[in-house]
C-alpha cells in the first residue's frame, strides 16, 4: 500500500509523474483551487481587519473527500502544486481544507515535469512559504474589491453584464490611450530622394539615398526642395568620397520568458495570448510519446526570468556542439537587465530534453502543439548559440554639395540563424555586387524622388499589448492571456486582422472609469501595486496593510461615483433582418454563445434568431444570402441563410462567380480561386498557366 501521497494540480500530471515514482506513492490532482472568496458577497471582512472568508468552490466536495480518503492512508503528504504565488497558495488552502495540521506534510516544486526533477524536488522539501501565500491573497483581495465595488456601478449607469477589474480596466485605458493617438495625429509631409547610378564594369546600377549635404544632415519636406536639390545636381559629378568596411554581430535571442513566447507566438503562428498558454499548459504537463508515455516537454510556463539551469547549459553546449560543431557554441551566458523583480527561481521555458528534436516527434503532436513546441525548441537552441556576423560596407558619394549614402551588409557567418529566425530578424540582404572604391567611375541614371507622409502610432495587437503591459510593469506572467481573453469577451474591444480597436461600449466605460476612479486606472499606480506585492513576496511588506490603505479611498470614490455620475445609453446596433412577429427592426445584442437577433419590442415581443453574417454573396441555388457560421466544433464554414430549406454548403469562402469549365462555384483558397467540385479540378493560377 501507498505510504505517501503526492497531491498536484492537474489530473493530467497525474499520468507523467505517477510513473516516475514506485508504489510507494500514491498522486492525486486538486483540479486547481479548491478554496476561494465566496461569489455572492465581497469575502473580504472589511470591519474586522479585512479577514478573507474561504469557501469550498462548488463541485469540488467530492475532490476533497476523495484527497481525505488518501490522506488518512498516508504518511507523509507532499504539496507539489505549481511553483508559483497561485501554486503556493493552493497548497496553503489544500492544507487547511484537507485538515493536515497533525500530518507530516510538505511542501515540494519542480521547474520541469521529468524524472530527475520530480525525485530531486522529494530530496528538498520545505514548509508552505506564506509571503507567497500572502503576495497571492493581496492580489486576490485587491482584484474582489475592485471587481465587486466599481462592477455594479457600470451596471447601474451603463448596462449589466459589464465588470471592472484592477489590471483588465488600465489594460483597456492603454488601448484607448493609443485609439486617442491615433485620431489626434497629423501627418506631416517628408519626401525621400534616391539616385540610381551607373558604376564602371557592373552591370546593374546602384542606388544611394540622399544625406543632405558636406555641412550637415538634412531632411527633404516638400515637392520644391526635392526638386531645388535635383536642379542644383543638372551638371554635377558623382564621386566616392569613402568606403567603410566592417562586422557587426547580431547576437543571439534570449530564451522564452511568458511574455515574449505569447508576443511571438501571436507574430509567427498567428495565436491568441489564450490558446498559447492553452497550448504551452499541455506542453509542461505532458504528452504521450510513443515509447516514452506521457512525458512533460517544456519547463514551466509561468515565468518572467531568462536563467538557465547549469543542467540546461550542459545539455545544450552537448548538442550544439554534437549537432553544429564547436564554431556555434556561444562564448557567453545570455541574461536579460531587468530593473524589475523576476521571478528568479524559475529558469526561462525551455525544452525538457533537447534530443527530443521537434521534425522526430511531429507525428506524436497535433499540429498546433508541434508548431509550438518547434517554436520553444528552436528559440531556446538559438540562445545558447554564437552571434550571426555580417560584413558592412558603408558608402558616401559626393555630389557638389550633395551627399548620398549607400549601406550594404552580407551574412559571413549565419551562427543562431542556422536554427531560428525571429520576425525581426527577416531583414533583407543588401550586399553589393561588385566592389566599390574611391577611384570607381560613377554615371548618373535617374532620380526617385517619392512624397510620403509621417504615420500614426500602430494599433496594439495582442503581442505588442502584452509587450506593453509587460514594460510597464502591470499584471503579471499569469494574467496577460485572462487580462485580454476578459476585454474582449466584454466586448470593450473587438479584434480584426490582429489589430484590437476600441468599441464604443469600451469608449464609454473607459471614460467612466477616467472620471470616477482616476487612480485605478492610472498605470503608475497599478505599476506600483505591482511592486508592493513583489514586497509581500518578498517579507519586507504587510499583505494587509496594502489592502488597509487602499479600500476606504475605493469605498468613497465608489459611493461619490454612485452620487455624481450620470447613466449613459448604448444603443443596440440595428440589423437589416425584420422581426416575423412584430416587423420591427430587429437588433444585434451578444450572449453567452456570441451575437444573436432580437426584437427590440421586448418584453412585448420575446422573438429572437441566430445571428449569421452575411458575405454579400448570393446563394447559387435559391439567391437568398451566404452566410459565415460555425460547426459545434467552431470550424467555419459558408451556407445559404434559408438552410435547412436550402442544403448551399462549402468549406472555403465562395467568391460569387461560376467555374468557366462546369458552371460550380468558385471559392478563394489562399490566393487562388479554385472550383468547389473537387472532380472539377479548376484553379485560376494553374489554368493560366496552362493557357500561357
Amino acid at each position: 500500500m501507498a505510504k505517501y501521497l503526492v497531491i498536484v494540480e492537474s489530473p493530467a500530471k497525474v499520468k507523467t509523474i505517477k510513473k516516475f515514482l514506485g508504489s510507494n506513492y500514491e498522486v492525486a490532482a486538486s483540479n486547481g483551487h479548491v478554496r476561494d472568496l465566496p461569489k455572492s458577497s465581497l469575502g473580504i471582512d472589511v470591519e474586522h481587519d479585512y479577514e478573507p472568508k474561504y469557501i469550498t468552490i462548488r463541485g469540488k466536495g467530492d475532490i476533497l473527500a476523495n484527497l481525505r480518503k488518501e490522506v488518512k492512508k498516508a504518511e507523509k503528504i507532499y504539496l507539489a502544486t505549481d511553483p508559483d504565488r497561485e501554486g503556493e497558495a493552493i497548497s496553503w488552502h489544500l492544507y487547511h481544507a484537507l485538515k493536515l495540521e497533525d500530518k507530516k506534510v510538505y511542501r515540494i516544486t519542480f521547474n520541469e515535469i521529468t524524472k530527475n526533477a520530480v525525485k530531486e524536488s522529494l530530496k528538498h522539501p520545505r514548509e508552505i512559504n506564506m509571503n507567497l501565500v500572502d503576495a497571492q491573497q493581496a492580489r486576490r483581495a485587491l482584484d474582489r474589491m475592485v471587481g465587486y465595488r466599481i462592477s455594479p456601478l457600470l451596471w447601474a449607469k451603463i448596462k449589466r453584464g459589464l465588470s471592472a477589474g484592477r489590471v483588465q480596466s488600465v489594460a483597456l485605458r492603454i488601448i484607448c490611450d493609443r485609439e486617442d493617438e491615433i485620431n489626434d495625429f497629423v501627418p506631416e509631409e517628408y519626401w525621400s530622394l534616391d539616385v540610381n547610378l551607373n558604376v564602371k564594369g557592373e552591370k546593374k546600377p546602384i542606388t544611394a539615398k540622399y544625406y543632405g549635404t558636406v555641412r550637415e544632415k538634412q531632411n527633404i519636406t516638400c515637392k520644391e526642395q526635392a526638386e531645388a536639390i535635383q536642379t542644383s545636381l543638372k551638371n554635377e559629378k558623382y564621386r566616392v568620397t569613402e568606403v567603410k568596411k566592417g562586422e557587426r554581430l547580431k547576437k543571439a535571442p534570449l530564451p522564452f520568458t511568458t511574455s515574449t513566447l505569447q508576443q511571438e507566438a501571436s507574430k509567427t503562428l498567428n495565436f491568441s495570448t489564450q490558446k498559447t498558454m492553452r497550448l504551452a499548459q499541455q506542453l509542461y504537463e505532458g504528452v504521450d510519446i510513443k515509447g516514452e508515455g506521457t512525458v512533460g516537454l517544456i519547463t514551466y510556463l509561468r515565468t518572467d526570468s531568462t536563467r538557465v539551469s547549469e543542467e540546461a547549459e550542459a545539455m545544450a553546449a552537448e548538442f550544439i556542439g554534437s549537432h553544429y560543431g564547436e564554431a556555434y557554441l556561444s562564448g557567453e551566458t545570455t541574461a536579460k537587465k531587468n530593473s524589475q523583480k523576476i521571478q528568479d527561481a524559475h529558469e526561462a521555458i525551455r525544452p525538457t530534453d533537447l534530443d527530443r528534436i521537434p521534425l522526430e516527434i511531429k507525428d506524436e503532436l497535433p499540429r498546433d502543439l508541434f508548431r509550438l513546441y518547434q517554436l520553444i525548441w528552436k528559440r531556446f537552441v538559438a540562445s545558447r548559440m554564437s552571434a550571426a556576423k555580417y560584413e558592412t560596407t558603408s558608402v558616401k558619394i559626393q555630389a557638389g554639395e550633395q551627399v548620398f549614402t549607400l549601406s550594404a551588409s552580407s551574412r559571413k557567418f549565419d551562427g543562431f540563424m542556422s536554427v531560428y529566425v525571429s520576425e525581426d530578424d527577416k531583414e533583407e540582404e543588401n550586399s553589393l555586387s561588385g566592389e566599390l572604391n574611391q577611384d570607381s567611375e560613377l554615371s548618373f541614371v535617374s532620380f526617385d524622388p517619392k512624397q510620403h507622409f509621417t504615420q500614426p502610432p500602430a494599433h496594439y495587437t495582442e503581442a505588442s499589448l502584452v509587450k506593453a503591459l509587460e514594460e510597464l510593469g502591470i499584471g503579471r506572467p499569469s494574467t496577460y492571456a485572462p487580462t485580454i481573453t476578459t476585454i474582449l469577451a466584454r466586448r470593450y474591444i473587438a479584434k480584426e486582422s490582429k489589430n484590437l480597436y476600441v468599441t464604443e461600449l469600451g469608449e464609454v466605460v473607459n471614460n467612466m472609469m477616467k472620471d470616477a476612479f482616476p487612480t485605478i486606472v492610472d498605470v503608475n499606480f497599478t505599476a506600483n501595486m505591482e511592486a508592493l506585492l513583489d514586497g509581500v513576496e518578498e517579507g519586507s511588506v504587510k499583505w494587509k496593510t496594502i489592502i488597509s490603505n487602499f479600500y476606504p479611498d475605493l469605498d468613497e470614490a465608489v459611493k461619490r461615483a454612485e452620487k455624481d455620475l450620470s447613466e449613459v445609453t448604448i444603443a443596440d446596433e440595428v440589423s437589416d433582418e425584420v422581426c416575423d412577429l412584430c416587423g420591427r427592426q430587429m437588433v444585434i445584442k451578444y450572449g453567452p454563445h456570441g451575437r444573436f437577433l432580437a426584437c427590440p419590442g421586448f418584453p412585448e415581443c420575446r422573438n429572437t434568431k441566430p445571428y449569421f453574417e452575411k458575405i454579400g454573396v448570393a446563394c447559387p441555388k435559391c439567391g437568398k444570402d451566404v452566410v459565415m457560421k460555425k460547426t459545434k466544433k467552431g470550424r467555419k464554414y459558408y451556407g445559404c441563410i434559408d438552410n435547412p430549406n436550402c442544403d448551399f454548403m462549402v468549406w472555403q469562402k465562395p467568391t460569387g462567380e461560376k467555374c468557366p469549365r462546369c458552371g460550380s462555384v468558385l471559392v478563394s483558397k489562399g490566393n487562388k480561386l479554385v472550383c468547389a467540385n473537387e472532380q472539377c479540378g479548376y484553379n485560376v493560377l494553374s489554368e493560366l498557366s496552362h493557357k500561357s
